[in-house]
């Protein structure tokens, strides 16, 4: 299906803005947005949540199992190993 849109010129520069954001033409883009809203059937969480449901979401969140990964070295997250690269490309 073909369809074409008439659109206010700051809707057209938002549009344009987010598709290049994402790395997507603005076709792609739309059709992302399109297929999401379609399959999602309704308005968003986001969009129509009252502040408890945003409260009881968020403890729920908090309270779910997270992977476990071994904690990083003191030589990982030590400041000259973050910067060590950048210090031997200004060399």
């Amino acid at each position: 299906m073909t369809v074409t849109l008439d659109l206010k010129p700051e809707v057209e520069q938002r549009i344009v803005a987010e598709a290049k954001a994402r790395g997507l033409t603005v076709e792609k883009y739309i059709l992302d947005v399109l297929e999401k809203e379609a399959t999602n059937g309704e308005a968003s969480f986001a969009l129509t949540a009252t502040p408890d449901e945003w409260k009881k979401a968020f403890l729920e969140w908090v309270h779910t199992e997270r992977p476990q990964h071994p904690p990083l070295s003191d030589e990982a997250i030590s400041r000259e190993s973050i910067y060590r690269e950048r210090e031997d490309a200004q060399l």
